[in-house]
């Protein structure tokens, strides 16, 4: 891991932190698609989690496929804790979940197959060993004590702040897993657009992908506890923005909302200082307590914009982050839902139109009750699937107008048939397994394990 201090451009005022979010501005024809995801990795015996280091580990899993793959390590200290190939790395959430960060790439035909080659990779080295992966939003069984946190300087600080902030930022960090699209945008105008309209739209998403019923063996009372949880880790950094949906929104509001965000850190020299509590603001007038007279670099910016953690993220880029992890054929419709919907602007204009009358108290009610009521949730009077089904059928037609095809002259649109046979049949994921855990597991959540293993 590189040193910020050593580099990286100094940031001596505002103005140059508007200009790190307008040189994300790119033409539509060098729009990319870059997807995100998380899984749980377990021994297959006892289906209880793996530590760090050991026969069966997560360092075991990150050097295989290193010397197996080519991978390029990343270590801190000594400790291996990420790879990189051709743009895509592999990182480690807090409680050991893998999370592959693809390649920014040009359709969902490649992303999909990163995936599936990434999934591959990772099988070839943890079935000898005995281990599998699985992807759901939430863990089904473990329970915080069981979880061994990864040798990250930056976690240490995060598990120390959180429970000041809130009562589940520490469920957040070691027992959920989610699956992310990141989207281009050409202009300020077209970023306020799709974050308005995708930030709007996240509960669907969240209702679609529900996939966390459950929560030491049993169920919980949700069907995306993941979504959840982020309503009580923080609310510095969390939620809907209503500020994207007022007039004025630009990129320089979003920066004053992330520099409202309170630091948890900066990286210097290897080492990882605590700043939790203290303000980016003071940082770039040299004020920060636990490092004073020292000012703040491009590589501190990126490092603070990542915790922040609202529904909707902007980096040099949108970041879609509301939907559950969970199994194999959902990791590919995520990103086609959100291309459908995003980079095709009759697709956009639609989807639009079906939100842009919604009111800020609407839109917050909405985002409360999807996690416990997913598609029988409601919206002037409407329930969500209904609204679902018409929006994915958007995101059908955007696909269609982007004419992406594969060798075999397929299109985008077939990685929408699981969501929208989701949709139409108003049953999430959540509920499918709720079902099978009081029909067909003799109400344990062990078959998850096996049933849903990577």
């Amino acid at each position: 891991m590189s040193d910020a201090s050593s580099s990286s451009p100094v940031i001596t005022d505002k103005a140059q932190l508007i200009s790190y979010f307008e040189s994300g501005n790119k033409p539509k024809d060098q729009w990319r698609i870059g997807t995100e995801h998380e899984k749980f990795a377990y021994c297959d015996e006892t289906f209880k989690p793996l530590k760090y280091d050991g026969e069966k580990s997560i360092k075991v899993i990150l050097e295989g496929l290193a010397n197996r793959f080519g991978w390029t390590p990343g270590y801190e200290g000594e400790n291996i804790i990420a790879l990189t190939d051709a743009g895509a790395s592999v990182t480690l959430e807090p409680g050991g979940q893998l999370e592959l960060s693809g390649a920014p790439l040009e359709t969902v035909h490649d992303t999909c197959r990163e995936v599936h080659s990434h999934l591959h990779q990772v099988k070839e080295i943890t079935e000898p060993l005995g281990i599998h992966m699985m992807g759901m939003g939430y863990n089904p069984k473990w329970n915080r004590d069981a979880v061994n946190w990864m040798p990250k300087g930056r976690y240490k600080i995060m598990r120390d702040y959180m429970p000041k902030r809130g009562n589940l930022g520490l469920d957040m960090m070691s027992l959920s897993c989610t699956v992310q699209v990141n989207l281009d945008y050409s202009s300020e105008a077209d970023m306020v657009k799709k974050f308005r309209t995708s930030l709007a739209l996240q509960p669907l998403a969240t209702a679609l992908f529900a996939n966390s019923p459950f929560s030491n063996g049993k169920p919980n009372g949700f069907l995306s506890y993941r979504s959840h949880l982020w309503t009580d880790t923080d609310p510095d950094r969390c939620g809907m923005l209503s500020f994207v949906f007022e007039d004025g929104m630009s990129f320089e509001r979003y920066l004053d909302y992330v520099l409202d965000v309170p630091m948890y850190f900066v990286y210097r020299n290897g080492i990882y200082h605590d700043a939790s509590g203290e303000s980016f603001r003071d940082f770039m007038q040299g004020k920060l307590k636990v490092l004073p007279g020292e000012l703040p670099t491009i590589k501190d910016w990126d490092d603070h914009i990542t915790t922040a953690f609202p529904e909707v993220r902007m980096k040099k880029f949108l970041e879609m982050r509301g939907a559950d992890g969970g199994p194999w054929k959902s990791l590919c419709a995520l990103p086609a839902l959100w291309v459908g919907l995003l980079y095709d602007q009759s697709a956009l204009d639609a989807a639009w139109d079906l939100v842009k009358g919604w009111t800020d108290e609407e839109r917050q009610l909405l985002r409360s009750e999807v996690p416990a009521k997913g598609f029988s949730a409601e919206v002037r009077g409407q329930k969500i699937q209904e609204l679902a089904v018409e929006v994915v059928k958007i995101a059908a037609s955007g696909l269609e107008n982007r004419g992406r095809t594969d060798a075999q002259g397929r299109d985008e649109v077939h990685f929408l048939d699981t969501l929208l046979e989701t949709a139409e049949s108003g049953i999430t994921p959540a509920e499918e397994k709720l079902k099978a855990y009081h029909d067909n597991w003799n109400q344990s959540v062990d078959p998850i394990f096996v049933e849903n293993a990577y």
